[in-house]
């Protein structure tokens, strides 16, 4: 106990030294740059009133499942929650988990094995490297959002192959070449997965739906602890991918299920979503507004997700501590969530950050060297 106790320590100063120890810290009344709720869902009035309204009518639905999916937590309501979502993205079914990190688990471990190959983009979710590692597949890399150098690992691949990537990029910002990837997969007969944590809300119900590229892709990843303001996630797909999922993904068979004021809250989500186009509208307006300024150089145009590199990472301490002064809340990603050199400020936008505020904050980062 204690030789492992001491190796910890040891690691922990490491990362402490290295200016990069990861500590929970008291979120704050701040202005937030820095969270995922870029619809505003979590942090306006109405939506937490309409799920007040919801639980009046069924107090129950706050209690436990009691059991896993597969014993005793198979509500009804979880049963049409996942019709309801597979319905509206246009989708033959859905498979509930508590988080995306769960889901992502839960697919990559079991949906191919030892004799096969995935495919990752390299900037695709930390869940899904995890996941794969799991499953014993050969795992290759291929260069960020680069269609050729993907062709190049497709035509060596061998077994069954998967090609995992995100809609919308965490780290950079950036949109994956999605109709060109699903092309590639059908053209290989890979299957391609696609996480869409960042794009659901943010873009309608997620950009494989606004593609209609559904019949291309294998299985789609939706979150609702971002944009849409609750908890969970969904694996979309196939009649026979939610059944095998249900019989070999261990995250699912050996999980308590979720409580049911989740499924009402993810419905709720959607319908006041639907309801109120004019959210996704204002976000791309701070975003524009914010683009203006011309700070960020590897982020998209209308990404809610801005990341500005700096020339040093002493330079991108400083500006965070800066702004930190002037209560404003942004998060600097070091290595190794990025690899050394790529470290960034990522600046998250939502609906409710003023124009002042943006302005307040891009005048701040100006002054020091970012690239």
């Amino acid at each position: 106990m204690k030789a492992l106790e001491e190796h910890w320590s040891n690691c922990l100063a490491k990362r402490r030294d290295q200016g990069n120890l990861r500590q929970l810290r008291p979120v704050g009344n701040r202005i937030d740059f820095y969270s995922n709720d870029y619809l505003g869902l979590s942090s306006n009035s109405d939506f937490p009133q309409m799920l007040l309204g919801i639980i009046g009518k069924n107090p129950r639905c706050l209690t436990g499942s009691t059991g896993s999916r597969l014993i005793s937590g198979n509500s009804q309501l979880a049963r049409d929650t996942e019709g309801y979502i597979a319905s509206l993205h246009q989708v033959d079914a859905a498979l509930l988990f508590s988080s995306g990190y769960s889901a992502n688990i839960a697919l990559f471990s079991c949906v191919v094995g030892r004799h096969d190959t995935i495919l990752l983009d390299e900037l695709v979710h930390r869940s899904v490297y995890d996941g794969c590692l799991i499953s014993k597949a050969k795992r290759l890399k291929f260069r960020h959002n680069d269609t050729e150098h993907l062709e190049e690992l497709l035509k060596k691949s061998k077994g069954k192959i998967l090609i995992a990537i995100e809609s919308l990029y965490s780290m950079d910002g950036d949109f994956a070449p999605l109709n060109a990837i699903a092309d590639l997969a059908q053209k290989y007969g890979a299957g391609l997965i696609v996480d869409e944590a960042h794009a659901l809300g943010t873009f309608g119900k997620g950009l494989v739906h606004s593609a209609q590229v559904q019949n291309k892709v294998l299985a789609t990843v939706v979150t609702y602890g971002k944009a849409m303001g609750v908890q969970g996630a969904a694996i979309l797909g196939s009649f026979v991918l939610k059944e095998y999922l249900i019989n070999f993904a261990s995250p699912f068979i050996y999980s308590t299920a979720m409580s049911d004021i989740q499924y009402e809250s993810i419905q709720a989500a959607y319908q006041y979503v639907d309801k109120h186009t004019e959210l996704a509208i204002v976000l791309q307006e701070r975003i524009r507004y914010f683009r203006a300024h011309q700070l960020s150089k590897i982020s998209q145009d209308d990404s809610p997700i801005q990341a500005i590199q700096f020339t040093s990472t002493d330079q991108l301490r400083k500006a965070v501590q800066e702004l930190a002064k002037t209560n404003m809340q942004t998060y600097a990603v070091f290595s190794p969530t990025v690899k050394q050199g790529d470290e960034r400020l990522r600046i998250c936008l939502h609906l409710f950050n003023s124009n002042q505020e943006i302005d307040r904050l891009c005048s701040i980062i100006s002054n020091y060297e970012y690239r």
